[in-house]
């Protein structure tokens, strides 16, 4: 049986917060990694994260905090990657340890940007990372519901079966099931389309289209995911399971979703600007909708939903008239 050994949380923000808990609940000694001192220092002094999910508490006692991201990969021997993925390239310039042997544990749901690849390819082409040690958390997972314990279902993908069930039993608690999986890829695909799915979402509820919609919306949005997926890893899959249709509907749907918002605020007449400074958080859709766009462009896949999120977002397209077009493309 695999054992993770000593982990790591590199990031600090609500993800980050709420696994940070679970997993020290369950090993009771973590190390963790943030960027600023000073938000490690009102950490230390408060017992609890002063930026993100500030009801959580821990005894600080079983952390090793960090500023150093070069003596944090070091040190421990499975590292849970927890940025957004728009800073997670600038985040890893800092990097010069050889991470190699590594156990890497992604629970990013992006694509870097400029590379235009799922963070697991990153971490192989950039640092050489076998896909044997890489692993991917998915969802349905908001970090709220988690940091509340309410019943979580989660799926750890990883081409190396024995090491995915390894840390599903790091993360299993009364309140969390964890299971394991292979299609590292496909899951980190449907995790990036979810995202813009979920703008497309709070977008039509902005426009005050009703809830028969919403679900012929994301009827469409899962077939759009699918055939995705079907193009760019064609592995057997059940585009049903949790971990797809699961995650992108309750990013579709729960007042927790950061990408819903955006979408609800551009519906409501926000320039994409202002609704990114009145969020204060990213949406992820956002750098997910140009990324993906980009990587369709190699295979010619029929995805109105995304094409019209694009036109939306970065071509200034009048949202109202853009999604009454694709009301016309749904069946």
């Amino acid at each position: 049986m695999y054992n993770c050994g000593n982990i790591a949380i590199i990031g600090g923000g609500s993800w980050a917060t709420a696994l940070a808990k679970v997993v020290v609940s369950n090993t009771h000694r973590i190390g963790w990694y943030m960027r600023r001192d000073d938000r490690i220092a009102d950490f230390k002094r408060t017992g609890h994260n002063p930026a993100y999910i500030t009801s959580l508490q821990f005894d600080v006692n079983e952390i090793a905090f960090s500023s150093d991201l070069n003596h944090t990969a070091e040190a421990y021997d499975t590292l849970i990657f927890v940025t957004p993925s728009p800073y997670l390239k600038d985040h890893l310039k800092k990097l010069t340890v050889d991470i190699k042997n590594k156990f890497i544990v992604i629970a990013i749901k992006g694509i870097v940007p400029d590379e235009n690849v799922v963070c697991s390819e990153y971490f192989h082409n950039r640092y050489g990372v076998p896909y044997d040690n890489i692993a991917i958390i998915g969802g349905p997972s908001h970090a709220e519901e988690v940091a509340m314990q309410r019943l979580t279902y989660l799926t750890i993908a990883c081409h190396n079966v024995e090491k995915a069930k390894a840390f599903a039993d790091v993360l299993s608690n009364s309140f969390i099931k964890a299971k394991e999986a292979t299609d590292v890829i496909g899951i980190e695909y449907a995790a990036v389309l979810k995202n813009v799915y979920a703008i497309a979402a709070g977008m039509c509820d902005g426009l005050k289209y009703g809830d028969n919609f919403q679900a012929i919306l994301v009827s469409n949005a899962v077939q759009e995911m699918d055939r995705f997926l079907a193009a760019v890893n064609p592995v057997k899959r059940n585009v049903n399971d949790s971990v797809y249709l699961g995650d992108l509907l309750v990013t579709s749907y729960s007042n927790f979703s950061r990408n819903r918002c955006f979408g609800l605020m551009i519906g409501k007449g926000y320039s994409v600007n202002s609704a990114q400074i009145e969020m204060k958080m990213i949406a992820e859709g956002y750098y997910g909708t140009r990324c993906m766009t980009e990587i369709n462009k190699q295979y010619h896949i029929d995805m109105p939903i995304l094409n019209a999120m694009y036109r939306i977002l970065y071509e200034q397209a009048n949202a109202q008239q853009e999604i009454k077009a694709l009301t016309n493309t749904f069946k």
